[in-house]
């Protein structure tokens, strides 16, 4: 069984969430703020606010080397916050989106960082020193519906996005001028911004709720409603992938995954506790739960007698109080994200659901 670390913030729900690259700083985006928690010991303590967004925020990100952070909003803006001694500064960015924004990621240089919307379109947000203001450009085509989800490659110019039409794509993203040249990869060797080097779609349509690539980034996996885990591994530009690996489960949806390392994934979503896959090119399957099945500190259930349990379908219709689950999370896990990392493995990751802050340690 894997050790909890667990954190109970409050009672509302938690859009996204983002630890800072010592861990003790916690971004959650709570209602249309960004809460800022430092730890204190063994608990996370609320320190500052960001205030900006009118509409609910629906992403955070802490760059892990500037410390900047970016947040996203349905208002369909995004804020860059900048550490200054008299606190944290807000730089507006107009993402020039019609639709409400969806989720936020920098990327691994932090030199730009990638919005999904509700517009059919992911905006990539990058600095121009020269005007000092943020600029966007759009990836639009093929794009056909809400992108729910963003992931960047290991070389930070290839983006994977998950959709609700059904499709998970690799795109790139590259900006001249911002970016370097990437080095040929599996997904291709020349990447002028908007180049489709995969596009890929769920075998029932169902929405896709999750991306991300290896640490390698020569395979990409993704979660989608009809509660599969498809990884996906591709031969070179303009040919067919060399697998497409799709695990059917009898769970309920995924909404979020952690590649923990090249042979490893974490899943977790509606069934309010993640699950481990294992496998290659040659075949996934999935291995089991991360955590036991019963929550720590759950008393074991006690005998009832005979007329207590009368006495409880008299007044409740039921035996027995079954409004707590044997599970961490009381509710969906809806992010979950890369805490530690000991090289190319992720040896804890961190997740969230309506009212739990939760990191789980990889055994």
């Amino acid at each position: 069984m894997a050790s909890h670390e667990v954190h109970h913030l409050f009672h509302n729900p938690i859009a996204d969430h983002s630890f800072s690259a010592d861990r003790k700083t916690l971004a959650v985006a709570r209602d249309n703020n960004v809460e800022l928690y430092n730890r204190s010991g063994n608990s996370f303590q609320l320190k500052d606010e960001l205030r900006g967004h009118d509409k609910t925020v629906t992403g955070v990100d802490i760059a892990p080397q500037s410390g900047r952070i970016v947040t996203c909003s349905q208002d369909r803006n995004a804020y860059v916050w900048e550490p200054s001694p008299t606190g944290w500064k807000p730089t507006l960015v107009l993402l020039r989106l019609n639709r409400a924004a969806t989720c936020v990621r920098w990327s691994p240089g932090e030199s730009k960082f990638a919005v999904g919307s509700g517009a059919r379109a992911v905006a990539i947000c990058s600095f121009e020193a020269e005007n000092d203001w943020w600029v966007s450009k759009h990836l639009k085509r093929p794009i056909r519906s809400t992108v729910t989800a963003v992931a960047w490659h290991p070389n930070g110019v290839l983006l994977g996005c998950g959709a609700t039409d059904g499709h998970a794509r690799v795109l790139s993203s590259f900006v001249k001028g911002t970016d370097e040249r990437p080095e040929p990869s599996v997904w291709g060797e020349r990447l002028p911004f908007g180049t489709v080097c995969g596009e890929f779609l769920n075998r029932t349509a169902g929405w896709v709720h999750g991306v991300g690539f290896s640490p390698s980034g020569d395979a990409m996996a993704f979660v989608s409603h009809d509660s599969s885990v498809t990884v996906v591994y591709p031969t070179g530009p303009e040919q067919p992938p060399k697998a497409v690996v799709s695990v059917s489960t009898q769970l309920l949806p995924f909404t979020s995954l952690v590649w923990i390392s090249e042979s490893e994934i974490v899943a977790a979503g509606y069934d309010c506790e993640a699950y481990r896959l294992q496998g290659d090119s040659n075949g996934w399957q999935l291995t089991g739960s991360v955590e036991g099945r019963r929550r720590p500190g759950m008393p074991q259930e006690r005998e009832e007698s005979a007329l207590n349990k009368f006495r409880q379908m008299d007044l409740k219709g039921k035996t027995k109080d079954d409004t707590q689950l044997p599970t961490v999370h009381q509710n969906t896990i809806s992010t979950a994200r890369s805490f530690q990392e000991s090289g190319a493995h992720v040896s804890k990751f961190s997740s969230k659901s309506m009212t739990y802050q939760d990191s789980e340690s990889i055994n």
